[in-house]
């Protein structure tokens, strides 16, 4: 079975990379419109079903079967959930208010099977507490890496990690994306070993 990778972020594609497995790459087309009163960890668990779900349909001549693996990111600070800021003046905002707070990301996974319809799916939660930030210090920060793309504003695979008074939780790739500890778990129980 083939291993596809319902994203096109590049992160999350170097982040599969590290498993030594091959995959491909396939652009989910999805509404990533929240819904009304649903909670962050559903909703990030949808969207990553619904991504999976949307690249099987691209699949369903393939006899083989394919092996998808669907994944969107969340983040909430002080009960509000964070978007991309998508340019310096927004990624200030973010950061300044992110400054001495706790920030808690919330990853979604689905591993689908597309030949049994079987269907994994997890949230996984990873917590960033700031360092209290001066704007000279964001500002500074935001022009050397421009992580204007990144829920949060921040990279924490580089100079972000600067940010930082404490990481917490299970997977630290999950920050990054894809939570590889638990996926690699699921690829297994689907009968792909990653050291086999």
């Amino acid at each position: 079975m083939k291993l596809v990778l319902a994203s096109t972020s590049a992160f999350r594609k170097e982040l599969l990379q590290r498993l030594g497995v091959d995959f491909t790459c396939a652009s989910p087309e999805v509404d990533e419109s929240p819904i009304a009163g649903e909670n962050i960890e559903d909703m990030v668990v949808r969207l990553s079903e619904s991504k999976a779900l949307a690249v099987a349909k691209t699949c369903e001549n393939d006899t083989d079967g394919a092996l998808i693996i669907g994944s969107d990111q969340s983040a909430v600070l002080n009960g509000e959930v964070l978007g991309k800021a998508g340019n310096f003046e927004n990624a200030v905002k973010q950061l300044t208010a992110a400054s001495g707070q706790r920030i808690v990301f919330h990853t979604g996974l689905c591993l689908l099977n597309t030949l049994t319809g079987h269907k994994q799916t997890i949230c996984e939660p990873y917590t960033v507490e700031f360092r209290k930030l001066s704007q000279a210090t964001i500002e500074r920060y935001l022009k050397r890496e421009e992580p204007y793309h990144c829920v949060g504003s921040f990279k924490s695979e580089g100079l972000g990690i600067a940010l930082f008074d404490k990481l917490e939780g299970e997977d630290p790739n999950a920050l990054i994306g894809l939570p590889l500890i638990k996926l690699i778990t699921m690829l297994k129980f689907e009968g792909l070993d990653v050291l086999e």
